[in-house]
C-alpha cells in the first residue's frame, strides 16, 4: 500500500511540470551564419506572420514579427524590413510553410 502510495505521488510530482512545447532549439547553417530559432510563434489570425527570436552565430536577435505573405519583418520598435535575397525571413519562411 505504501509502495502504491508513493508511486502515485511521484508520478503526479512529475507530470506536474510544464515543460515548453518548442523547448527544443532548431539551429542550421544558411548562407554562411548559423542560425538557430529559440522562439516561435505562429499567428492563429493572421497564419502568414511568425512571431520569432532567433540568435545569428552565437548572438541572440530581439523578437520580430516575419510576414511570409508579404516578405518583411516588423522589428520591435516598428520599422518595417523586407527580406533580404539570402536573409534569415526566407530562411525561417520556407522552414515553416504551411
Amino acid at each position: 500500500m505504501k509502495l502504491t502510495a508513493s508511486l502515485l505521488i511521484s508520478l503526479s510530482i512529475v507530470f506536474s511540470f510544464n515543460f515548453p512545447a518548442n523547448a527544443a532549439i532548431t539551429c542550421r547553417d544558411y548562407s554562411g551564419h548559423e542560425i538557430c530559432i529559440l522562439n516561435i510563434k505562429r499567428s492563429a489570425k493572421r497564419y502568414w506572420n511568425y512571431r520569432t527570436t532567433i540568435s545569428i552565430d552565437g548572438k541572440k536577435q530581439p523578437t520580430e514579427i516575419y510576414n511570409c505573405r508579404g516578405k518583411f519583418k516588423i522589428q520591435k520598435n516598428g520599422k518595417i524590413v523586407r527580406f533580404g535575397e539570402n536573409g534569415v525571413g526566407n530562411f525561417i519562411c520556407r522552414s515553416f510553410k504551411k
